[in-house]
């Protein structure tokens, strides 16, 4: 009875924020038509999907509460997932997690080999917390490799650039030609932001600026105020701009190592485990014996 009546009050008060939202205060309206406008977003969000359709009931209750965090929306917009998507995910999967051990539960009834209730109230609230913050993971964990194929991207797109003011090529012509060479998501990303610039009728380096504010990529919005200074000033930036891809390709190298070693040291918990295994059942029937014989 306790796991119904907790499940009905949840029920019932995502019902009512859903419909009965929140109203925003006046001062937060007014705060909302003096700010400037924002800047038109230069990495896209997908917005499809049934998890969207399915969950969509429970994405303003969601929302309510304050979720998802601003560092994970800024994962959210690096790894092209829209928040709408995102909370509908969440509720779906706490929802899946929630009604999965009861319904295990009825069919074990109805084959007369059903356990106590402790058990699927235990697993449904196990399940549920898991399956809410199941996506929040997997969220940063693609985040984060986006974010380091990015930086090993932009290493390469340095030299290029490098290269081509080197031969006499202007910056909005380096910046041009160097992303037109290579492929992948990252340099996809960075043809969007030069696009973005060009329809604006805004400077290359302030869309590149931008996009390594959105990706949440230091070096590249390091990358844009260097080239800022050869834009406007007139300053000489290919030597600074072989100093940041040597920098580059050297923080690469180091976490490519350590999550090397990382990886030696987990393959050794497999064995460990064998070895204790092995040991507990040669040494049992003796330890059984003694035990026995007193």
């Amino acid at each position: 009875m306790a796991f119904w009546g907790m499940g009905l009050g949840i029920g019932l008060w995502m019902l009512t924020a859903y419909a009965f939202p929140p109203r925003p205060s006046l001062r937060a309206l007014v705060d909302q038509l003096q700010a400037d406008p924002a800047p038109t977003p230069i990495l896209s969000a997908d917005s499809e999907g049934w998890a969207l359709s399915a969950g969509r009931p429970f994405v303003a209750a969601l929302a309510s509460l304050g979720v998802p965090s601003r560092s994970l929306r800024g994962d959210l917009a690096v790894i092209g997932k829209s928040v709408d998507h995102h909370l509908a995910e969440k509720a779906i999967l706490a929802l899946t997690g929630l009604l999965l051990p009861p319904l295990v539960q009825l069919v074990l009834v109805l084959a007369d080999a059903g356990v106590g209730w402790e058990i699927p109230l235990a697993a449904s609230v196990l399940f549920g917390v898991g399956g809410f913050f199941l996506p929040d993971i997997n969220v940063r964990r693609e985040a984060a490799r986006r974010r380091s194929t990015f930086r090993h991207a932009l290493s390469a797109y340095l030299n290029l650039i490098r290269v081509l003011l080197a031969g006499g090529a202007g910056v909005d012509g380096a910046l041009k030609y160097a992303v037109g060479v290579g492929k992948g998501w990252a340099f996809d990303q960075l043809r969007h932001a030069l696009v973005t610039a060009r329809l604006t009728r805004s400077t290359p380096w302030s869309a590149l600026r931008q996009l390594g504010v959105e990706l949440g990529v230091q070096p590249l919005t390091e990358l844009a105020a260097s080239v800022s200074l050869a834009g406007t000033e007139g300053a000489r930036v290919r030597g600074s701009l072989a100093a940041k891809a040597t920098a580059l390709r050297t923080r690469e190298l180091t976490l490519a190592e350590g999550d090397a070693q990382a990886a030696t040291e987990r393959m050794s918990v497999p064995v460990v485990v064998l070895c204790a295994g092995f040991l507990i059942f040669i040494g049992f029937p003796a330890v059984a014996n003694v035990l026995g014989g007193l």
